[in-house]
């Protein structure tokens, strides 16, 4: 049994399960529907793909290198979950109907395809994740050993749990739903998801300028 396997999966649970945006964005679509919710976590999975690969590369430590290149991915990620809370506040106050109505976009077509793409933006414009992850992988490579194959293993354990943890919240919330998409408890719950993303925003946004 490999300890620093373990070990790792223990670290990256707790990473892929720590609330943030990626978390908020779930719980949101999950209120309009068990499909949008799933199609979001997966999106996020997908953008947890996109660090580890880059993180596996070695790409990831071009932003670290390139101050510069760092701090415009920040605001980019600030600026698209500032728009994601923005738009959760605003839905507050429709009607749960009309809200399922304008996720599901023009011509009647449903909200999976937003959705997935709220999840794999999200969590794709997050600058730290790279840089989270290259500063993590390292720790659990033993030493002597090939660096990538073991990245590559890790990589994957970090997609795998999120790919089990983040459809569970989602059906979790669909599983609530009736009791969360009653018209006050909706509200509430847009609510507090729109002002987190609001906040979580304003964090992205100011540090690279108060940096």
């Amino acid at each position: 049994m490999d300890a620093q396997l373990i070990a790792f999966t223990g670290v990256a649970a707790g990473m892929v399960a720590l609330p943030g945006a990626d978390f908020t964005v779930v719980v949101r679509n999950s209120l309009v529907s068990r499909r949008a919710g799933v199609a979001c976590a997966l999106g996020v999975a997908g953008g947890l793909l996109v660090h580890t690969t880059l993180a596996v590369a070695g790409v990831a430590a071009v932003l670290t290198a390139v101050p510069a290149l760092f701090r415009a991915l920040q605001l980019a990620g600030g600026a698209y979950v500032l728009y994601l809370g923005v738009r959760t506040l605003q839905s507050a106050w429709r009607p749960l109907a009309e809200r399922a109505a304008a996720d599901a976009g023009p011509q009647g077509r449903g909200p999976t395809g937003g959705a997935l793409r709220q999840g794999f933006l999200t969590n794709t414009l997050n600058p730290k994740a790279p840089i989270t992850f290259l500063s993590v992988l390292p720790q659990f490579v033993p030493q002597g050993s090939p660096a990538l194959p073991r990245t590559a293993v890790l990589s994957a354990i970090v997609v795998v749990l999120a790919l089990l943890w983040f459809p569970a919240v989602a059906l979790l919330v669909d599983r609530l739903g009736r009791w969360l998409r009653r018209p006050r408890t909706a509200r509430a719950v847009e609510a507090v998801t729109g002002s987190a993303l609001v906040l979580l925003a304003l964090v992205l946004l100011l540090e690279p300028l108060l940096g």
